[in-house]
C-alpha cells in the first residue's frame, strides 16, 4: 500500500473550506499529507483549519487565503507554502462557483467571473506551483472538473463551458510538463450532494430526474471523491497522465 502513502507530501487544496474540496483535504490529510487549506472566506477557512487541526494536529494542517484569480496574490501565497509549510508536491485546483441563468439573459460580467473562478484560476494556481515543481522534477496536480466537461444542461452555459476549457487545460498541461516529471489529470464529478446543490436535492422533480438518470441510483457524495483523488494523488498513477476521471454513478455512460 505504499504507493497510497503520502506521508509527509505537502498539498495544497483550493476551495477547502467547505464541500468537495474540504472532503478531499481530508482525505489527503489522512493518507499522511500535510495539507494547506485555500479559500477567500477567512472565517470559513479558519474554521475548518481549526477543526481539521483538532482531528490530525497543527502540524499536518495549515490554511491560507489568497484570491486565486488574482495572479500577484496567487504567486504570493504559492511562494509562502513554499518557504512556511514545504515543497509542494500535490495540488488540487478544486475553486469553483455556479451561476444559474439562460445564455440570453446572461450578463457578461457573471461569465467572467466562473471562468476566471472555475478556469483562469487553474492556470494561474497550476503555473505558479508548477514552476516549483518542475525544478525538482516531481509533482502531481488534479484538477476538479465535472460531468459537465462532456455534457450540458441550460441555464448553466459558464460552468459547462468553464468545465470543458479545465478538461483540455489538463491536456495543455500535461503536453507541457509530464517530460519534467509532472502528472496532470482530472476527476469529473457528477451530481454530488453538498451543501451548494441541497436546494437541487430538495427539488423533488429535479432529484428524481438526478436518480432516474444516474445507473446507481443515487446522488454522489464527497466522500466518493476520495478514493480516486488518493490515486491520483501518490505513486500509484505515476504513468496515468492528461486523463478524466468521471465519478459520477455512470451517468455519462447511458442515454
Amino acid at each position: 500500500m505504499s504507493a497510497f502513502d503520502l506521508s509527509g507530501r505537502v498539498a495544497l487544496i483550493t476551495g477547502s473550506s467547505r464541500g468537495i474540496g474540504r472532503s478531499i483535504a481530508e482525505g489527503l490529510v489522512q493518507a499522511g499529507a500535510v495539507v494547506v487549506l485555500n479559500g477567500v472566506n477567512v472565517d470559513r477557512l479558519s474554521a475548518a483549519h481549526a477543526d481539521l487541526a483538532a482531528g490530525f494536529g497543527a502540524d499536518r494542517v495549515f490554511f491560507r487565503a489568497f484570491d486565486v484569480t488574482d495572479a500577484e496574490a496567487v504567486a504570493a501565497g504559492i511562494d509562502w507554502i513554499e518557504s512556511t509549510v514545504g515543497p509542494l508536491r500535490i495540488l488540487v485546483n478544486n475553486a469553483g462557483v455556479q451561476h444559474r441563468v439562460p445564455l440570453l439573459d446572461l450578463d457578461v460580467a457573471d461569465w467572467q467571473r466562473v471562468m476566471d473562478t472555475n478556469l483562469t484560476s487553474a492556470f494561474l494556481v497550476g503555473r505558479e506551483v508548477a514552476r516549483h515543481m518542475i525544478a525538482r522534477g516531481r509533482g502531481k496536480i488534479i484538477n476538479v472538473a465535472s460531468v459537465q466537461a462532456d455534457l450540458a444542461r441550460p441555464t448553466i452555459a459558464p460552468y459547462t463551458v468553464s468545465k470543458g476549457g479545465l478538461r483540455n487545460l489538463t491536456r495543455a498541461m500535461t503536453a507541457e510538463w509530464a517530460r519534467h516529471g509532472l502528472q496532470v489529470n482530472a476527476i469529473a464529478p457528477g451530481y454530488i450532494h453538498t451543501e451548494m446543490t441541497q436546494k437541487l436535492v430538495d427539488d423533488e422533480a429535479f432529484n428524481d430526474w438526478i436518480l432516474g438518470r444516474t445507473p446507481a441510483n443515487r446522488w454522489g457524495t464527497p466522500a466518493d471523491l476520495i478514493g480516486p483523488a488518493l490515486w491520483l494523488a501518490g505513486d500509484a498513477s505515476d504513468f496515468v497522465n492528461g486523463q478524466v476521471i468521471f465519478i459520477d454513478g455512470g451517468m455519462t455512460v447511458v442515454v
